[in-house]
């Protein structure tokens, strides 16, 4: 701490109480910065802990009858030093010569010493570097190097007069080593040294393959000097800061726009100016400053620099941080008319009466803002950002996750700020992209931290424009979806699809029901029919469940999070049951050809089955939601319910299991393909038997790819927009039901003729009656399915109650 002492004497002749005042403002009413002590012969003020920003006039007042007897002084308080040092390093044990840095803006600066055979190597501006020499030798040894101010004795009692650095050698072992950054293992971190100048430090990690830079705080020094004086920065000393700043960013427009850490060193200043700024009023000119700021780091020079910070970052959130000192400092307009324009920032305060509405005045921009029923005259402010969609972050109230859409913000983004309450506000904004679709009217959420809908609802869209209407005032603008196809057609395909799927797995059933017991005459047989039905059951059902959901959820609005949470969990649980079935149906082809077992109960085997079919997929079901629907992060939470996709991956609960079993039955096919032709089973196995297992081949080896290829195309259209993928998914999970009655029952020769049978039949009861529960009752048939070479398949049974063996 630096205190300043100024001693005012009174002259003889004068008499009369003494105050002060510091640029204007008098320092008694703050007693935390300032100190008074009166005497008999003056007076002396202290300030208690000065910096630069506590430069200006001083003045002494003695207040006489008459005139007033002042006494005053221009002071300007340089920057205090500032020296940067080298980190603490540590080298290999061996003889080298390492490079120690030193830097101080504006000051001299020198080494306190410098040991023999070490030298001064060729400096930077503004730095001195020491060429020190290593010996294997010493390993082990710490040595410490101070960097001290030079010629300034008076300061070298403060702890910013110098500043220290050590090196060390260690025969540790060595993943990573360096010359600046010295050695380091794997997962290790160090500071090393800014580049060109700058101030602050650049955190390396060890990594295979050496030292990767993992994060950069260096900035213009000119930059770091405002950081340190806007720390104790007061409300009365911000118009001639925010001048500086105006000033150091314009003119390092170049180097700024091209550095995070600039830009959000620039952000930080700034948003720092809202907490100091508490009770000020703003007038034109501070505010004019101000915009010139804001002009440059928005700019279209700082895009790469915005998306560099904007890269999955939400805890900085230097964007947001923007936004939000652009909305507090708009509060704190002075009540008067005026406007400001930069070369994308538009700035408007004015009284309105009832209504008002203006229009955006920058290049390629007619947004429009509309205010009506204003229900008495108020000052409002309307500030027009051109390119502020390229600096906020895109996420929306499911946090970029519109479906597997990704979105954009597709046009101005408008703060609206009105001393009373307006209910009525309408938006109409230009469309940047219109090769983008559904658009939503969204307001930054500042609680949320992410873009919301409430509130606000589009009007109108076409022409190249979206109209919205909003009943509160904050920061609005439109988001847009890159990927989502909102086309009639697809709809259409997606609709009717789901219907002939369904009415498919009706009749699929229905036939199922009606030739059970001419069908099931063998084991296999009656396996593969049990399959079938809970195939079909399974794929029906969820169906039923997409319908629902297709009910509750409409494009381009936000999903009821309750019945939308119901929906998705069935429709995962059946989606999955219907792969887990098609996975049983392989194994059991397996079980048949590659597998040897003396005696398996028929009981035994359908437990297994069913436990396989259903357990499976509900236990990753409910793991899906315990696991993220807490957190908000189960379903989308826009246009459709379905798994969560960028937020929590929730999506890769189905997608994978499911891809998972296609590859695993697709190798299972080979598997069973190549016993076949080794063993020659065809010429060994019964007719009835043999004609089962080719039926589930051929299912198998369809309907497998078939199920892939819909969810491999599923998957391709969350991250790509290309039309005829969108298509070509819609047409494939759309028929799944019409798949199914096709390969699993009409192409079944024995399946059609049994119902050929039955329909020519006369008979007057129904077919349940006519199976004799053939359709429940397979707990009744105790038989024991034996395989007992693996040459042979089964044989069919010669009695329902006895042991059919090979």
């Amino acid at each position: 701490m630096q205190r300043l002492d100024l001693r005012c004497t009174r002259p003889a002749s004068v008499a009369g109480a003494i105050t002060w005042t510091v640029n204007k403002i008098n320092p008694a009413l703050d007693p935390v910065r300032y100190s008074i002590i009166e005497s008999n012969t003056g007076s002396t003020l202290t300030v208690k802990n000065a910096s630069e920003s506590d430069s200006g006039r001083y003045s002494c007042i003695i207040n006489r009858n008459t005139i007033p007897y002042i006494q005053w002084q221009d002071i300007v308080i340089e920057q205090r030093p500032k020296i940067e040092v080298d980190p603490d390093r540590v080298f290999e044990c061996k003889d080298q010569i390492v490079q120690i840095k030193c830097c101080a803006a504006l000051y001299s600066i020198e080494w306190d010493r410098i040991p023999d055979g070490d030298q001064l190597g060729n400096s930077e501006p503004n730095c001195i570097i020491l060429q020190h020499k290593l010996l294997k030798i010493n390993c082990g040894s710490v040595e410490t190097f101070t960097c001290q101010l030079k010629d300034l004795k008076e300061l070298q009692g403060y702890s910013y007069s110098r500043k220290g650095v050590s090196i060390k050698t260690s025969d540790k072992k060595i993943d990573c080593t360096n010359e600046k950054l010295g050695i380091g293992q794997i997962g290790e971190q160090v500071n090393g040294p800014c580049e060109n100048g700058r101030i602050g430090f650049i955190t390396y990690q060890c990594q295979l393959g050496g030292w990767r830079e993992i994060q950069i705080e260096c900035v213009l020094p000119i930059l770091a000097s405002l950081q340190s004086e806007v720390q104790v920065l007061t409300e009365e000393k911000i118009p001639r800061f925010l001048e500086s700043l105006s000033n150091a960013t314009v003119q390092n427009s170049i180097n700024i726009s091209q550095s995070a850490s600039d830009v959000k060193a620039i952000v930080d200043m700034l948003h720092q100016l809202t907490i100091i700024s508490t009770n000020m009023t703003i007038d034109k000119t501070v505010m004019n400053t101000y915009l010139k700021t804001v002009d440059v780091i928005v700019s279209d020079q700082t895009n790469n620099t915005w998306a560099e910070l904007n890269n999955g970052n939400t805890t900085s959130n230097t964007s947001t941080a923007l936004l939000f000192a652009i909305e507090v400092t708009s509060n704190r307009l002075s009540d008067v008319n005026f406007a400001l324009n930069e070369s994308s920032i538009q700035l408007e305060r004015t009284l309105i009466r009832n209504s008002f509405n203006s229009t955006s005045q920058q290049p390629n921009s007619t947004t429009q803002i509309m205010l009506s029923n204003v229900p008495e005259p108020t000052f409002v402010t309307l500030i027009f950002f051109s390119n502020l969609d390229n600096v906020l972050p895109t996420r929306n109230t499911s946090k970029n996750d519109t479906g597997t859409f990704e979105n954009q913000i597709n046009g101005d983004v408008v703060v609206i700020k009105v001393n009373q309450t307006v209910n009525n506000i309408s938006l109409t904004f230009d469309i940047t992209n219109e090769q983008l679709v559904n658009p939503q009217c969204v307001f930054w959420n500042f609680n949320l931290d992410r873009w919301d809908s409430n509130g606000c609802k589009v009007k109108h869209s076409g022409n190249g424009k979206v109209t919205c209407e909003c009943n509160h005032t904050t920061s609005f603008s439109i988001l847009m979806s890159k990927n989502f196809m909102d086309d009639k057609a697809l709809s259409y395909i997606t609709y009717i699809g789901v219907a002939i799927s369904m009415a498919s797995l009706v009749l699929c059933l229905i036939i199922e029901i009606i030739v059970w017991k001419s069908v099931t005459e063998n084991d296999t047989a009656y396996i593969r029919h049990v399959f079938v039905v809970n195939i079909a059951v399974s794929l029906l059902i969820a169906d039923i469940w997409f319908i629902i959901g297709a009910a509750i959820a409409k494009p381009g609005e936000s999903t009821p999070v309750n019945p939308c949470s119901a929906v998705v969990f069935f429709i995962h649980f059946f989606y999955l049951a219907l792969f887990f079935w098609m996975l049983t149906s392989a194994l059991l082809l397996l079980y048949h050809t590659a597998l040897v077992f003396s005696q398996m109960l028929m009981a035994k085997m359908m437990l297994i089955a069913f436990m396989l079919g259903y357990c499976a997929p509900l236990l990753i079901a409910v793991i899906t939601v315990a696991s993220t629907a807490g957190a908000g992060r189960y379903i989308w939470t826009r246009d459709a319910c379905w798994l969560n996709w960028s937020e929590s991956k929730a999506l890769l609960a189905f997608v994978i299991p499911a891809l998972t079993i296609v590859a695993f039955n697709l190798l299972v096919l080979i598997v069973v393909l190549y016993k076949i032709v080794r063993r020659n089973v065809n010429a060994a196995t019964q007719t009835d038997e043999k004609h089962t297992l080719v039926v589930i081949i051929r299912c198998v080896a369809f309907l497998t790819p078939i199920f892939g290829l819909t969810w491999g195309f599923g998957v391709g259209t969350m991250v790509s927009n290309v039309y005829g993928l969108h298509v070509v998914f819609a047409i494939l999970n759309s028929f799944q039901g019409f798949f199914v009655l096709v390969f699993e029952t009409l192409l079944d020769s024995k399946v059609r003729q049994s119902l050929a049978g039955k329909l020519k039949s006369t008979t007057s009861t129904g077919p349940c009656s006519s199976v004799k529960l053939g359709c429940f009752g397979w707990m009744r048939r105790k038989h024991v399915y034996h395989v007992s070479d693996p040459n042979h398949f089964s044989r069919p049974s010669s009695n329902k109650t006895g042991v059919s063996s090979s």
